[in-house]
């Protein structure tokens, strides 16, 4: 594809990479084919090559619309289309550089601006999260008539599954797990339950207090020197863990895993941060991952052929550097996976999405769920806490993260 970048950006940073990126595409349009968002419209432009072209009219000069951030709001970045680009167009990184120029040029009407600020100083701060949750389960019986629909992004309270294994046998092999903004009072059976498992293979998990956030929420929020900020934070968080030994980054939710193995790409301009983040980057794995290259031989037949419908997050499935090796193991400790038709297709959490986009994410949950329940599971797996909360939200089947099955 031709470019004609105006003069101010073609010498920076995201100018060039931009430039690179849309040089790489052909317009062939294989993209539209695995697009969820284009499947439900058929409109163009909420398809990867029409709002890659949005985009390069931005770039080029072009003064972006309220209708312009619009349909690029209503990208999932689920990454599908980077999976069937037969040019290999890295479509994540043009959109986020994409909505940054015209989140710059184009100002949000105030709801817009007080959702948006609330994501990330409240959803992207773990304690600040908690409370929240705290409060909306004490204020749910009031939530009715036109704010009922609230109540279902109010996670529910969870039975503990048994003790967190902070307390287990300190072993010779240690890596690091990342706590998360929202998995700790959303669903802190998670990382509870990956540590048990662990524990029993002889690998401790450890975890580093000052970590936070990994960045992804104000990545695609336009906020990206506030991702990079937290990732630099993480890095000294991690670091004296690294340089200790741990040998993996464990990601028990796989919207962290993707941003996390981004640091490299993130920080690749950073003389004092490139050489620890191309680190970070190649230690990062999903959990699944560092399980498959494990003997899981002890575990024994503990599915006992219950049914169980997986739900491969599109971090998981699309995000480079990540590897979805779940339903492998499940198989192999004795659960019965279930067809699920369309398994590619987003269910439409997609971070912040389902809350900054709800009638799309819940159109894409209700196909969602018809394919997930079309087995009669006994319950629905996946591996992002994400795409749980939403899921469970509209479901009366058990939505777990995979690996409390094993724990």
């Amino acid at each position: 594809m031709q470019t004609a970048i105006i003069e101010s950006l073609r010498e920076t940073t995201d100018g060039q990479e931009a430039e690179r990126i849309l040089r790489a595409c052909t317009h062939c349009g294989f993209c539209t084919a695995t697009c969820p968002t284009y499947q439900l419209t058929g409109d163009e432009r909420d398809s990867p090559r029409g709002r890659i072209y949005l985009i390069k009219q931005t770039l080029e000069g072009a003064e972006p619309t309220a209708r312009t951030q619009f349909h690029l709001d209503r990208c999932l970045t689920c990454r599908a289309c980077e999976t069937t680009c037969p040019s290999g167009v890295e479509y994540a990184r043009l959109a986020d550089i994409g909505r940054g120029l015209v989140d710059s040029q184009v100002e949000r009407p105030p709801r817009e601006r007080a959702i948006r600020w609330g994501l990330r100083h409240i959803v992207a701060h773990r304690r600040r999260f908690a409370f929240l949750v705290a409060l909306g389960r004490a204020m749910s019986p009031l939530l009715v008539g036109r704010l009922a629909p609230l109540r279902d992004k109010i996670p529910p309270r969870r039975t503990s599954t048994g003790q967190d294994s902070h307390s287990t046998t300190a072993h010779p092999r240690r890596m690091l797990m990342l706590q998360g903004c929202v998995q700790p009072s959303a669903a802190p059976n998670t990382n509870a339950a990956a540590r048990r498992v662990f524990d029993r293979l002889g690998i401790s998990l450890i975890e580093a207090e000052t970590a936070g956030c990994c960045g992804a929420l104000h990545q695609h929020l336009s906020h990206r020197e506030t991702a990079r900020e937290q990732a630099r934070r993480n890095i000294d968080a991690w670091w004296p863990y690294i340089a200790d030994g741990a040998e993996a980054l464990v990601m028990t939710a796989s919207g962290c895993g993707a941003q996390v193995a981004e640091y490299g790409h993130l920080l690749r301009d950073d003389p004092a941060y490139a050489d620890k983040a191309a680190r970070v980057t190649e230690l990062t794995h999903d959990v699944s991952d560092i399980l498959a290259k494990q003997d899981l031989s002890g575990l024994g037949d503990i599915g006992t052929g219950r049914r169980v419908a997986y739900h491969p997050p599109c971090t998981l499935q699309n995000a480079p550097g990540l590897h979805d090796h779940v339903a492998a193991i499940l198989a192999q400790a004795g659960f019965k996976l279930t067809h699920v038709g369309d398994a590619h297709l987003c269910c439409g959490s997609a971070g912040s999405y389902s809350i900054l986009q709800p009638e799309m994410a819940g159109e894409l949950r209700r196909h969602k769920l018809d394919n997930l329940e079309s087995g009669t599971p006994d319950v629905i797996a996946t591996a992002n806490i994400g795409c749980q909360l939403h899921l469970e939200a509209a479901t009366g089947v058990p939505v777990r993260h995979w690996i409390e099955l094993l724990a």
